[in-house]
């Protein structure tokens, strides 16, 4: 088996459980509605995109940092779009704690 096979199957898995949260009504994408949610102490997790530009990834670190919210650098703007059934997304976030805490888990093992 290929070392790339792995990746690929772990990034699987993070995008697919972010699209159980979608199905359960449990992520807010889009860069205001992100930060509302982080702001409203309603986001349990942020996800930003690895080809998110420098000033988005700047302000959501400042932001989760200041609200003490986990946040990833995780995958590209396409494939965390699709996973949430959008077109590209920057930025979610996850506001469910069974939801983060087992994506936070995944990509803690990655």
């Amino acid at each position: 088996m290929q070392r790339g096979c792995v990746v690929g199957k772990m990034q699987d898995r993070v995008l697919s459980m972010i699209g159980l949260a979608t199905k359960a009504g449990k992520v807010v994408s889009g860069e205001f509605s992100v930060e509302k949610a982080v702001k409203e102490k309603k986001a349990y997790m942020v996800i930003v995109a690895d080809d998110a530009s420098d000033n988005t990834k700047k302000m959501f670190t400042n932001m989760c940092t200041f609200y003490k919210v986990p946040i990833y650098f995780y995958a590209d703007k396409e494939r965390i779009g699709r996973a949430i059934g959008k077109e590209m997304r920057a930025s979610i976030g996850i506001t469910d704690t069974g939801f983060a805490d087992a994506i936070i888990k995944k990509l803690d093992n990655d």
